[in-house]
């Protein structure tokens, strides 16, 4: 931070109660009041160099005491009091952070060139030019300072050449930044020769209110020269700097005005934020998109800015991650931890999204790839929310039966998902572990994840046989887990008739049973008949021969007969 020193005479300035004075030998002729302060002053320092004074004085004799109320001279008594002891050759220290309030002040003062050479309005003038302008944090920091007189300073010029200067610097190569800046990145450690980063800036502007946030990025935009992952980062500091963090624990639901003005502020920012996301897909991370819809759910913000952080969540949510969707819900009334509906309305608008598209272009391998890819986080994230001991079952169900049959190449982790959820819940009704299982497919578990299955004791009895039955259709491993299936199944049934309700499950698995055995057996019947029917048909073929041959032989009558009726008697004991 630069400074400019104005003035050799020491601080002679004195409070008495309300009242601030200078210690002088000559009696105050001049009473200024601002406010609740009242200064008691003299006309000779101050009318030479204040145009206003001398207007306000003119209509007084010289000799006589004026009083002047400045209630509206900007910046208050603070900046007048800077004026004041310019007038008196006192020692004042100018910096980025008086700047504004002074150079206001003097400016409604009319502390001109045309008043007198040398005034104060020209020596500030030359320090903005010359110390602020030139510097970045000095620019910075006195653009923060402009929100307090803002109407005053964008009239004056202040904010636009605040701003200029900073989007200048920001668009200077990295290789050419010559000055200091605030870089406090994990991992990263500022050294003698190491290259200046590409996001060197944004740290520094984070510290301005979102108004003029928003200017610097709209001018950076508006020339074409970053990229937009740049300005996705600004954003992403931005709103690290100044919005609640949501992705450990919830926030508290506390009640009050300060709590309210505090969500009020957050709600602002964000939805600036949200509009100011460059609509170049990757321009930020699908994990900075997931934790502004958390915030935007805690704050409350309207619909439009939820539906469209949504849309471009889905947009990018095959680059995500299981961490970056384990968001803790928000909503006082949910009494489970993890955010479920969050992530079902990012994957209802991707597969929205993925349904739109042509059916040529559905069946292309990347639209395939990438519902495939879906399909695998969505499930090990279930997996995860699983553990959660308050998670309803219906939520699960209802994010796992989102997904279309082609995103699941597999069912192994759909069948993790659930084993762990029934794990966790070991009260699950009957009612609830069906409404579970009813979504495997058990011709899409592994060989391995099929044996865990039919050993499983949590699930459904039904769903075990599913398992058995398709494992004897490919047969492998059916014999060995076969006795013990048939034990559950015996178990089930007694424990069914000592409650006194009816249990069919065991029956049904014996009669398919027995249906599978007969239908051996009456394979083995038919392959027996086969074998006898080819007998007779060879036998017949034998007979046929000999007739035709004798036929052809000269006729014997007696012996013929005799031959032809044993032919036909044999016939008939066959």
């Amino acid at each position: 931070m630069k400074f400019m020193k104005i003035g050799t005479k020491p601080d002679t300035f004195y409070t008495e109660e309300a009242t601030r004075t200078v210690i002088s030998d000559i009696p105050s002729d001049l009473t200024i009041r601002i406010n609740n302060i009242c200064y008691l002053l003299h006309k000779i320092p101050l009318l030479p160099k204040c145009g206003l004074l001398q207007r306000l004085c003119s209509d007084f004799d010289d000799s006589e005491n004026v009083t002047i109320d400045l209630h509206d001279i900007p910046g208050g008594e603070d900046a007048f009091e800077l004026c004041a002891k310019f007038c008196y050759g006192i020692t004042i220290n100018l910096s980025a952070h008086n700047f504004v309030s002074a150079f206001c002040a003097a400016k409604f003062l009319r502390m001109t060139e045309s008043i007198e050479k040398g005034n104060f309005v020209l020596k500030l003038e030359a320090f903005f030019n010359s110390c602020i302008l030139e510097g970045w944090k000095d620019s910075i920091a006195t653009l923060q300072t402009t929100i307090k007189l803002s109407e005053w300073s964008e009239n004056l010029g202040i904010i636009r050449r605040c701003i200029d200067s900073i989007v200048e610097k920001i668009l200077t190569s990295p290789a050419q930044v010559s000055w200091s800046y605030t870089y406090t990145r994990p991992g990263y450690k500022k050294r003698q020769h190491q290259s200046v980063p590409k996001d060197w800036w944004t740290e520094d502007i984070s510290d301005l209110d979102i108004d003029l946030f928003r200017c610097i990025i709209t001018a950076v935009r508006s020339t074409y020269v970053l990229p937009p992952q740049l300005i996705g980062e600004a954003l992403h500091v931005y709103a690290c700097r100044w919005l609640p963090d949501t992705t450990k624990s919830r926030l508290p639901q506390s009640s009050g005005s300060s709590n309210e003005e505090s969500k009020e502020k957050g709600r602002r920012i964000l939805e600036s934020i949200a509009s100011m996301i460059p609509s170049d897909r990757g321009s930020v991370s699908i994990g900075f998109l997931l934790r502004l819809l958390s915030i935007a759910n805690y704050l409350g913000v309207s619909a439009v800015t939820r539906t469209e952080l949504i849309r471009r969540a889905g947009q990018q949510l095959e680059e995500a991650t299981v961490g970056d969707m384990l968001l803790p819900s928000q909503l006082p009334t949910d009494h489970h931890f993890y955010d479920i509906d969050l992530v079902a309305a990012v994957l209802d608008s991707y597969l929205g999204l993925w349904r739109r598209q042509s059916p040529a272009s559905a069946e292309n391998s990347h639209f395939h790839r990438s519902v495939r890819k879906i399909g695998k986080l969505i499930d090990s994230y279930l997996q995860v929310v699983a553990r959660d001991v308050n998670m309803p079952i219906s939520k699960v169900v209802s994010l796992a039966e989102a997904l279309p049959d082609s995103a699941r190449g597999d069912h192994d982790g759909l069948y993790k998902a659930i084993n762990t959820y029934l794990k966790e819940h070991p009260n699950a009704s009957k009612a609830d572990k069906k409404s579970l299982c009813r979504m495997l497919d058990c011709q899409k578990l592994s060989p391995e994840v099929r044996a865990h299955a039919v050993k499983n004791e949590r699930l459904p009895l039904r769903t075990v046989v599913q398992v058995l039955f398709f494992e004897q259709e490919s047969g492998s491993r059916a014999t060995s887990h076969k006795p013990e299936v048939m034990a559950r199944a015996r178990q089930a049934q007694a424990h069914a008739q000592a409650q006194g309700v009816e249990s069919t499950r065991s029956g049904v698995l014996e009669s398919s049973e027995r249906e599978r055995q007969k239908r051996s057996e009456e394979k083995v019947m038919r392959g027996g008949e086969s074998e006898k029917s080819k007998e007779r048909k060879g036998e017949a073929n034998s007979a046929g021969k000999v007739v035709v041959d004798q036929k052809k032989k000269p006729p014997q009558r007696s012996s013929s007969r005799s031959e032809h009726e044993h032919g036909r008697d044999k016939g008939r004991e066959r």
